[in-house]
């Protein structure tokens, strides 16, 4: 009876772990033909090596999940990017109303200012102006 050179490896429970057929270490690490009517036990230690078996790796399923994850990412960064703009929009908005607030003080004082020179022509007035600086990150 003969069988095709592909294996499956397959993980078992860790109480159904048998002997390595290589080196007879308990292992739960089993490979099985496709038709599951073969298979043996053998260490994970073993199947990294290249003398004893290599992996057939499947490339369209590699491409296939490397652009599932970069979309992914790439959803992830436009709703992070959105986020910030709506936070900034949010922020320039609040500190448009604040400028606006400050300018009515400012105009207030200027007023209170005037009246405190015609008053007093000798004292001295000091000003405070609010600055708001809105920077872009």
């Amino acid at each position: 009876m003969s069988f095709p050179n592909i294996w499956h490896h397959r993980k078992v429970a860790d109480t159904s772990a048998k002997a390595c057929e290589v080196c007879f270490k308990p292992s739960s690490s089993v490979l099985v033909t496709p038709e599951n009517k073969d298979f043996f036990y053998v260490c994970p230690t073993h199947l990294k090596d290249r003398g004893f078996c290599s992996p057939i790796i499947d490339q369209d399923a590699v491409a296939a999940k490397k652009k599932k994850e970069m979309e992914e990412e790439l959803e992830r960064v436009k709703k992070e990017y959105e986020e910030k703009q709506r936070k900034k929009k949010e922020k320039d908005a609040k500190a448009g109303k604040e400028s606006e607030k400050d300018k009515d003080k400012e105009e207030k004082g200027s007023k209170d200012a005037e009246k405190k020179d015609e008053s007093n022509v000798d004292d001295k007035v000091n000003f405070q102006f609010g600055l708001s600086y809105v920077c872009a990150i």
